[in-house]
């Protein structure tokens, strides 16, 4: 008898309604750059990879170290959505 191949805990059927379910950090950093730009950035999260010669590896770098920070920077991104859906302006 043979077992049923587990299901992934980040399988789609497992977070059907997870808006940041298969995103990667990149993409997220990279959409709040457009969006907001590094000065924006800065302003809504304080911290020196945004502030002091900023760019996107090393702001990943950092983000990925850092459980605090990732978490401000993906709740940004989920308030940017909603802000976004809210005043009906395309991504």
């Amino acid at each position: 008898m043979t077992k049923p191949p587990m299901q992934s805990p980040a399988s789609p059927a497992s977070q059907p309604r997870n808006p940041l379910h298969g995103l990667t950090l990149e993409f997220i950093v990279t959409e709040l750059l457009a969006h907001y730009g590094w000065v924006g950035l800065a302003e809504r999260i304080p911290v020196r990879c945004f502030e002091s010669d900023p760019s996107i590896a090393s702001s990943l770098k950092f983000l990925r170290k850092t459980p605090w920070a990732r978490d401000k920077v993906e709740g940004l991104y989920l308030f940017m959505l909603r802000e976004l859906r809210r005043s009906g302006a395309p991504r």
